[in-house]
């Protein structure tokens, strides 16, 4: 394919950087794509104007290069270039300026990245090439959900066989992706559900093919923190016609202090956009934490169950469950569409079924004491008397599915 149609977007310090970045450039040149290159530094200047120049770039934050200057403080400045490269960033894609984006830094270009690519819509191509790739300096929230990273090996200062090593990678992934790219379209509507692995939840197995087969297109979206993430920036802009939001573990994960977090907006964006949701309780027991640190404080001394050597998950007490039932209650109460919590009797995930290791009548007694007490008046509690992986809940689903279909609460498949 014909790559002189793929423009990268090059950004970083170009009075410390020049050569890296020159670098980058060259290499997705020599590939057939083009570039658009943007300054982003605060006291120098590159060795030859860059098309974006770092005073433009302070401008787009409603700003000055000697407001960034004068306030002496270099996070002072690279705050102002970090939001003026975001604002710029989203001007251009707006008019098709370009087709994926690189940034190149340090801890500040890093810190500037994160904000750009976390602007950009889910399907851009968005490639860090970073000296604190995958370090724990970066926190999950920052992380647009699908940023790539590639460690800047040996590239502190200066070209070197090292670190040209991960530039060619690097600039020959974003211009593959930005050519390999198909961005999530609108051929058929999109139902946004939310699951685990099959040994633990099953409705998907079955529903995605029935809404398939009604002329919806379905994305099951894996609710361990960067899952959740994805989800919920599709649903901000509004691109599901229905969410099937079934496992929000993510959601206690967040209250009780994990770092396996999909963030404070998760189970939100779907009814601020509108959309008409079902929601459920597949593992709203556990929490997951990472399986190799210590659990979160809260949860010490409690039940753990060992999913890998990455995951593992804590079983919660009934207060936590409570506690569980009623951030699910307010969260789902800002929605502006139809939206109804189906709570099966019988258990959430295969684990907690009657024999199961992880069986508790009194702790799911308790979640659902506490959701019909504290369930709003804008959601439609419906119980059933299944379990979570049984055919009855799939069957209550497609039930309500078809009954909004028919009146009009969900776009019809063309």
């Amino acid at each position: 394919m014909d790559g002189m149609d793929r423009t990268i977007l090059v950004v970083g310090t170009y009075d410390t950087k020049n050569a890296e970045l020159d670098y980058l450039a060259e290499v997705i040149r020599g590939q057939g794509g083009r570039v658009r290159t943007v300054d982003v530094s605060v006291l120098g200047d590159p060795e030859s104007p860059c098309d974006h120049s770092k005073h433009e770039v302070a401008e787009a934050a409603g700003s000055s290069m000697a407001e960034a200057i004068a306030g002496e403080d270099e996070n002072f400045a690279m705050q102002i270039m970090a939001r003026g490269a975001t604002a710029l960033a989203q001007r251009l894609y707006q008019v098709g300026a370009f087709d994926g984006v690189i940034v190149l830094g340090g801890t500040m270009g890093t810190d500037l990245a994160l904000d750009l690519c976390a602007a950009l819509p889910l399907g851009v191509p968005k490639y860090v090439v970073s000296t604190v790739a995958f370090s724990p300096l970066i926190p999950a929230e920052r992380l647009a959900a699908d940023i790539q990273m590639i460690l800047w090996a040996g590239g502190l200062y200066g070209l070197n066989a090292v670190c040209k090593a991960s530039l060619s990678q690097a600039a020959g992934a974003v211009l593959g992706a930005a050519r390999a790219v198909r961005k999530p379209g609108v051929e058929r509507p999109l139902i946004g559900m939310t699951s685990f692995g099959k040994t633990v939840l099953r409705y998907m197995a079955a529903l995605k093919p029935a809404l398939e087969e009604r002329g919806f297109e379905v994305a099951v979206f894996h609710a361990t923190g960067m899952g959740g993430r994805a989800f919920e920036a599709l649903a901000a802009e509004g691109a599901f016609a229905c969410v099937l939001d079934f496992a929000p573990q993510e959601v206690g994960n967040h209250l009780m202090g994990s770092q396996i977090t999909a963030g404070a907006d998760r189970m939100t964006n779907a009814g601020r956009a509108g959309i008409p949701q079902m929601v459920s309780i597949g593992c709203y027991d556990l929490v997951d934490f990472v399986g190799w640190q210590e659990p979160p404080e809260a949860l010490r001394g409690q039940e753990v169950h060992a999913h890998n050597r990455l995951l593992s998950s804590v079983l919660m007490t009934g207060e936590q469950r409570r506690a569980m039932a009623r951030e699910i209650c307010a969260k789902l109460a800002t929605a502006r569409n139809e939206t109804i919590f189906l709570l099966p009797l019988k258990g959430g995930n295969e684990w907690d079924r009657a024999g199961g290791p992880l069986h508790d009548a009194d702790g799911l007694a308790v979640f659902v004491e506490e959701m019909r007490a504290a369930c709003p008046p804008n959601v439609s509690l419906r119980e059933i008397d299944a379990h979570i992986n049984d055919e009855a809940f799939t069957a209550a689903v497609l039930e309500q599915f078809d009954a909004w279909r028919t009146a009009g609460v969900i776009e019809t498949a063309s």
